[in-house]
């Protein structure tokens, strides 16, 4: 057969033998595969061309095959990480409506998006186009949901953290601050083994602080936090003495509408987390499905295979 001759279709097998899933191992060959792993699969007659294109098409078929199942198992991955937050029991997927392995046993070329008898590589690169369209919208949809995660992670990390880094406003009452024209009170991150020490010393780091104002409000595994009034002339003396002696007092202003604002903002954030964790499961169940014409790529392999 000389180049630039038109390729006839080669004699088709009229039995497809297709793995089901892809944790699978390899498939055997066809002779020992049991009669229930074989369907019959029906191929349409497609045009391969001229030699030329059909040597030129090869190298892309499995390219493009091994691109499109490689999306296909991003979204189910997707899928199952999705399904996992929610709490829902991993399901079957579907496609169209039907188990993956029903839908391909059902497989049926469809025409009217790509005509038989258009030249085989406009369509595999329309295939493969649509489905680097489906990848590029995931890549942007999971960036979308995990900029919410992140938000939502570095609040918990705040308010879950030890006391030297943790949002203290959960922590405190209107009743232990003492704010006037000239007493404030401070809060001091104490470690635990030298509470003691704290309690001895905490009056004589300055002059004038307030005896016996310090009062425990909480502790966890590695500090406790500590009010003390003092005036607040000698506020930043007492912060530097505090350090020496290895006290770390923490900035804080309490502020109820401040504490409101970032509890409504928490509320919010938990709500467009679920919100887009359901709007993109959902686009994901639909993108599987649509990400199956790979079963188109198989047709084409068979089509252009001897």
């Amino acid at each position: 057969m000389g180049t630039g001759e038109h390729v006839p279709l080669y004699a088709r097998p009229p039995i497809l033998s297709l793995s089901l899933s892809d944790r699978r191992p390899p498939r055997p060959p066809p002779d020992s595969l049991p009669a229930r792993a074989c369907v019959q699969f029906t191929v349409p007659d497609l045009r391969p061309g001229t030699l030329d294109s059909l040597l030129a098409l090869s190298d892309d078929l499995v390219k493009s095959n091994i691109f499109i199942e490689g999306v296909s198992h991003k979204i189910r991955r997707q899928i199952e990480d999705l399904e996992r937050a929610g709490g829902v029991e991993s399901g079957t997927l579907t496609v169209d409506g039907v188990p993956v392995d029903s839908y391909l046993t059902r497989f049926v070329w469809d025409e009217g998006k790509y005509p038989v008898n258009a030249p085989l590589k406009e369509t595999v690169a329309s295939i493969q186009s649509q489905v680097a369209k489906i990848e590029d919208d995931m890549k942007v949809r999971v960036a979308e949901y995990s900029n919410v995660k992140s938000q939502l992670g570095a609040i918990n990390r705040k308010q879950t953290g030890s006391l030297a880094v943790r949002d203290l406003s959960n922590l405190i009452k209107p009743e232990d601050m003492v704010t006037s024209e000239h007493l404030v009170t401070l809060l001091s991150i104490v470690p635990k083994y030298s509470q003691k020490d704290w309690l001895a010393s905490y009056e004589s780091l300055d002059t004038f602080v307030v005896p016996r104002s310090s009062k425990k409000l909480y502790e966890d595994n590695e500090y406790a936090l500590y009010t003390v009034t003092l005036f607040a002339k000698v506020v930043d003396n007492f912060k530097v003495h505090a350090r020496e002696k290895g006290f770390q007092i923490r900035d804080f202003e309490y502020s109820p509408e401040a504490q409101e604002s970032r509890k409504q903002e928490l509320e919010k954030l938990l709500q467009d987390q679920e919100l887009m964790r359901t709007s993109l499961l959902q686009w994901c169940y639909a993108s599987y499905s649509e990400v199956h014409v790979f079963c188109g790529i198989c047709v084409i392999i068979l089509s252009v295979k001897p």
